[in-house]
């Protein structure tokens, strides 16, 4: 029922006061517009629907409503029908545009100004149509379409949804620096290492009190018997020629071996431990090259070799210790690749 003006004392039909509850309660049947509709005084209190195939307009101009009148908008063609401010300004927080089987309340909030409450946000009718599609927004809502296999959703602003599917980049691996840390003691203990595939380990410059000492690494400060290697020792005189060169296998040993001190003045020991499968609770690969060396002489020691840890936990601390005496210089640094 369209808004009345009643008089004191004045008796309503039942068919008005029917009318009336209908409106109250947001119904109250009304013949559907066909085409672009622009309303007038007499929809207040009243339900304007639209019901075309194509797209249409409803327009609101000023001067017509008072402060609180309502105008019920509903859809119920194909067609998108859209509330358009004409001489009136129209606010909404949801959509002014309606797909079919939507509908909102038009509510005045001066003679001159609305706000349209949508019932339901454009798109509740699903643009998707194959297997895969996504939902995708711009100024409507729209469909994505699925990509190839492997691709990933990616973020692109220049695409009119702003995203698109593309084939993501190959991984490449590469080494951080996890720890700087300087040898101290008769053991240097490097903790927090975690989540890492691959490990480098770099001693440099190490010495020992005890110029005979020999420097070992263990993982997980692990001293059971799971170091395993298999390669070569040499030791070179002063003529550079090898005068010892012997098998360094050690099957059950409690570390592996990384270098030796030269019994020459000022030695120091330089070595590097690859380990592959840090992150893995099965066996771990190692590689070590290392040796030690004098300084203003020509006499060194060198080891090579390969290896294998077996401890089932994943590598979380790397120790660096020397059989003799106590570490007087050197560092260790530790790379990782996740």
């Amino acid at each position: 029922m369209a808004k009345q003006t009643f008089t004191t004392g004045q008796v309503l039909t039942a068919a008005q006061v029917t009318s009336l509850q209908q409106t109250a309660m947001g119904g109250g049947d009304t013949t559907a517009k066909t085409t672009s509709y622009v309303l007038v005084a007499a929809d207040a209190g009243t339900v304007v629907a639209m019901n075309a195939a194509g797209a249409t307009t409803i327009t609101v101009n000023t001067a017509l409503f008072a402060a609180g009148d309502t105008v019920f908008i509903q859809n119920r063609g194909a067609g998108v029908c859209t509330v358009t401010a004409g001489t009136a300004t129209v606010s909404t927080a949801g959509s002014l545009a309606l797909g079919q089987h939507e509908g909102g309340t038009l509510y005045f909030t001066a003679t001159g100004a609305a706000v349209f409450y949508d019932f339901v946000q454009t798109g509740a009718v699903s643009p998707l149509t194959t297997k895969g599609d996504v939902w995708g927004y711009s100024t409507l809502d729209a469909r994505i379409p699925v990509g190839t296999n492997n691709q990933v959703l990616t973020a692109d602003s220049a695409q009119a949804l702003g995203v698109k599917w593309a084939t993501p980049a190959v991984a490449t691996k590469s080494f951080s620096l996890l720890s700087t840390t300087a040898l101290s003691g008769s053991t240097t203990t490097v903790t927090g290492i975690s989540n890492i595939d691959s490990l480098m380990i770099l001693v440099d410059n190490g010495s020992s009190s005890n110029a005979s000492a020999t420097f070992t690494c263990r993982f997980n400060t692990d001293s059971t018997a799971v170091y395993n290697r298999e390669g070569i020792s040499i030791t070179v005189t002063g003529s550079y020629d090898p005068t010892g060169i012997v098998g360094e296998t050690a099957i059950g040993a409690t570390s592996f071996t990384i270098g030796k001190m030269s019994a020459l003045a000022a030695s120091q020991v330089r070595s590097s431990i690859s380990v592959q499968g840090a992150n893995s609770t099965g066996f771990k690969a190692v590689g070590v090259s290392g040796g030690g060396t004098a300084a203003g002489s020509d006499g060194h020691q060198l080891l090579v070799y390969q290896g294998t840890y077996n401890g089932t936990s994943t590598i979380s601390s790397v120790s660096i210790i020397t059989s003799a005496g106590t570490f007087d210089a050197g560092t260790v640094y530790i790379y990782g690749s996740a």
